[in-house]
């Protein structure tokens, strides 16, 4: 007779656990990294992280250690689950909206200082 595995196996993931990819993706918008940017930091190409995040594939042992390392995540929590998950950070939802703000800013100085030229012109004719 097979016996299902015990709840507390620690080898089993529970089924509310997301996949290697998914928490590849997590833990990668945690740090505020686009797919590109972390490609770059990794040597590998976009397409490659992609495959690791879609699940398609996944990444050698040294990959995946040193994905954990930028990723701020022990490889223990990658590979299975187990462990202190990436906290999300809102500072990149913060910056763009100081981006933005700032942009804003931008645009209403550059129409002051056209704004200022134009009265100057003026006067001298």
């Amino acid at each position: 007779m097979i016996r299902p595995k015990a709840a507390s196996d620690p080898f089993t993931p529970p089924a509310t656990d997301y996949t290697l990819g998914e928490r590849i993706c997590r833990a990668r918008d945690s740090v505020g990294l686009s797919t590109a940017q972390l490609a770059r930091r990794l040597g590998v190409k976009t397409t490659t992280l992609q495959g690791w995040e879609s699940d398609r594939s996944e990444p050698r042992s040294n990959k995946l250690v040193m994905l954990a390392g930028l990723l701020n995540v022990s490889p223990t929590w990658l590979l299975v689950g187990r462990g202190t998950p990436p906290q999300i950070d809102d500072a990149p939802a913060a910056n763009a909206s100081m981006r933005q703000s700032l942009d804003r800013v931008q645009a209403q100085a550059l129409a002051l200082v056209d704004e200022i030229e134009r009265l100057k012109l003026s006067l001298d004719d």
